[in-house]
């Protein structure tokens, strides 16, 4: 009983998210929900002492992070620095490859800290016009965008300054750049088996003769060429945040030591607040790479900025905000559900899995499917159970930045189910319907989650990290 009644509260937080309700709203009520059918008397305490206490505690952490990645990403757009790199991609790779300059555009874009929110929208006009001119389905532009955007730049690239890279540093203490052989061999084989599937589904169409379509709903304006910026100076921005992300991240260890304190008032007798370095200078470093990147683009495209600043801005913050408010919602159902006794069954049968990389790569993508949600679905099964992945990890000689790594793609493995927030937005811009698009967007899921278990079999024959 106390199984399915774990079982049902993940159900039902799913069927929630599936039908467009909000997770803020419903992750509480199925957490709490199943304490109610557990334990009637610990509704009110599992409330407030562990779904809130968690919930703030990752806000606190990882808030910054998000608000400064929606100002970047908002900043790059106001600039036209979005547009200036999405023309110097296609002119470089060529309009004939349409699918393949989309996918670096969006690879180079998300790799450089824009939100792959922001980057759906960015990419999609261009998208657009280049399946019309190439006469492409337009059905294959979402799966191309999911390529780029949600796989391998965002959880196996070292040093991706996405959440879901930043995530594992404070469970592991490692930096965003574990792994870094690991990684770049898992997103090489998700970005030549993905383009090798695109391309397959664009062979099948064209020998049915199947073009671009006619009637569809969200068509952009073609792209009439105007102005843009350098691509040089379009694309400092983004290695600006690269570079200092790197610098920080090796720095921020020798500047403060192993840990950090400071009195919280000149006069009184508080006790000083001590903070452990190893556990917060990945975080310090994205956002101090993020920092950087915002004076950047203020720098160098002060006045199309200033002019749209107001009201981009508060554009980022609102979604900054409902994003970490969704996560956090998650991560607080997360601690609770893994309080409940039927969590204990869940946990016991995952750790039967023998090998502790197999295990943490099931726990979390399983985790993050029945979530929609990558970093939602990591933040649950590692508050649940990254003491318990490292104690495996450690018997078995295996190094923290693996376990970080593994950690980070099997999170971009299943999450993109259909009621993920990133797939329904990628539909209603592009004005397609799952029906239409889903298909691919499914087969890059698959493709991006046997990554994780290839990339675990290149460390069980290589050692290599």
């Amino acid at each position: 009983m106390a199984l399915m009644i774990v079982l049902a509260a993940l159900a039902f937080l799913m069927l929630a998210a599936y039908r467009g309700h909000s997770v803020i709203l419903f992750a509480p009520l199925a957490a709490l929900g199943a304490v109610l059918l557990t334990e009637p008397a610990l509704v009110a305490p599992m409330f407030t002492g562990l779904f809130m206490d968690r919930m703030v505690g990752f806000l606190k952490l990882y808030f910054p992070v998000f608000l400064l990645g929606a100002v970047f990403g908002k900043l790059i757009e106001i600039s036209g620095f979005s547009k200036s790199i999405v023309a110097a991609t296609i002119g470089l790779v060529g309009r004939g490859r349409a699918m393949l300059s989309i996918v670096l555009v969006c690879a180079l874009l998300t790799y450089g800290g824009v939100s792959l929110f922001v980057v759906v929208f960015a990419v999609y006009p261009f998208a657009a016009e280049l399946f019309r001119r190439s006469d492409i389905p337009k059905r294959l532009i979402p799966g191309t965008i999911a390529l780029g955007a949600f796989t391998f730049t965002m959880d196996a690239l070292p040093g991706t300054p996405q959440i879901q890279n930043v995530i594992p540093t404070t469970f592991f203490q490692t930096t965003t750049w574990a792994a870094p052989w690991l990684g770049s061999i898992g997103a090489v084989f998700v970005l030549l088996l993905g383009i090798g599937y695109l391309e397959w589904r664009r062979r099948v169409a064209a020998a049915r003769g199947e073009g671009y379509g006619e009637a569809h709903t969200n068509e952009p304006e073609p792209f009439a060429g105007t102005r843009m910026a350098p691509a040089a100076l379009a694309i400092a921005p983004l290695v600006v945040v690269g570079v200092v992300n790197f610098v920080l991240t090796r720095q921020i260890p020798h500047w403060y030591g192993s840990s950090t304190s400071f009195a919280p008032s000149v006069v009184g007798n508080a006790a000083p607040i001590v903070q452990e370095t190893g556990k917060l200078a990945a975080i310090w470093a994205v956002e101090g790479a993020l920092l950087a990147g915002i004076a950047c683009v203020l720098v160098f495209a002060w006045r199309p900025v200033s002019q749209a600043f107001a009201h981009g801005t508060r554009t980022a913050v609102a979604g900054a905000l409902l994003a970490s408010m969704n996560t956090a919602s998650e991560y607080g159902f997360g601690a609770v559900i893994a309080a409940l006794p039927g969590f204990l069954l869940v946990a016991d049968a995952l750790r039967a899995i023998p090998h502790p990389l197999v295990n943490e790569a099931v726990t979390v993508t399983a985790l993050a499917g029945i979530t929609g949600s990558a970093s939602g679905g990591m933040s649950i099964a590692l508050a649940a159970m990254a003491d318990s992945f490292s104690q495996a990890a450690a018997a078995a000689g295996i190094a923290p930045e693996v376990l970080h790594r593994i950690a980070a793609m099997a999170s971009g493995g299943m999450d993109t189910l259909p009621h993920n927030g990133a797939v329904i937005t990628l539909l209603a811009v592009t004005g397609l319907s799952h029906r239409q698009s889903y298909r691919d967007i499914f087969a890059i899921t698959l493709i991006k989650t046997l990554a994780v278990f290839f990339v675990i079999l290149v460390y069980a024959m290589t050692g290599l990290v």
